[in-house]
């Protein structure tokens, strides 16, 4: 009973936690795949397998009651600590890989992911290829404008030079 307590507890802290929970479901994989799946997303997220009643529970402490109809059979969770654009991307890789990993759905930002939704996140630019293109575009239009402010200047510059040519030959 303790040991259930415990386990809500913690997994309600993982769910107040987290950015995004994306649940799949592991039928089939063997120890080493979930590690290797673990291993795989460290960097941005926690996975865990979980039991789906102590699962409920702990998600509904927690404000999060979306995925009580996604929660049957054999379910693993990750809970994404950093970017959830990254982990949608490796588990959609590692069950491309590994056809037994079913991503399910998930929690993103306040609401319910249909695993369709997921897909779309992981076909999602990473943030920092979105960065990059931000800050080209944002030099881009910095160089235009720099470009636009000095166009009039240059100009006058070129005609006073020209009138100065002429006045020269005339005189």
């Amino acid at each position: 009973m303790a040991d259930k307590q415990a386990a809500v507890a913690e997994l309600t802290e993982l769910f107040r936690s987290s950015t995004a929970v994306l649940l799949t479901e592991y039928r089939g994989l063997t120890v080493a795949q979930l590690k290797q799946l673990r291993n795989d997303i460290r960097e941005h997220a926690e996975y865990a397998v979980v039991k789906n009643t102590l699962t409920k529970i702990a998600a509904n402490a927690a404000g999060v009651s979306v995925l009580d109809d996604q929660l049957a059979g054999p379910s693993a969770l990750a809970f994404v600590h950093g970017d959830p654009v990254a982990v949608a991307k490796k588990l959609r890789d590692f069950a491309k890989a590994n056809p037994l990993l079913v991503v399910k759905g998930g929690y993103f930002d306040g609401a319910a992911l249909s695993a369709a939704e997921v897909e779309k996140l992981a076909n999602l630019e990473s943030r920092e290829v979105l960065l990059a293109k931000f800050a080209g575009a944002a030099k881009a239009s910095l160089f235009g404008a720099a470009y636009l402010f000095n166009a009039p200047l240059s100009k006058a510059v070129r005609t006073v030079d020209a009138l100065r040519d002429k006045q020269e030959t005339a005189a």
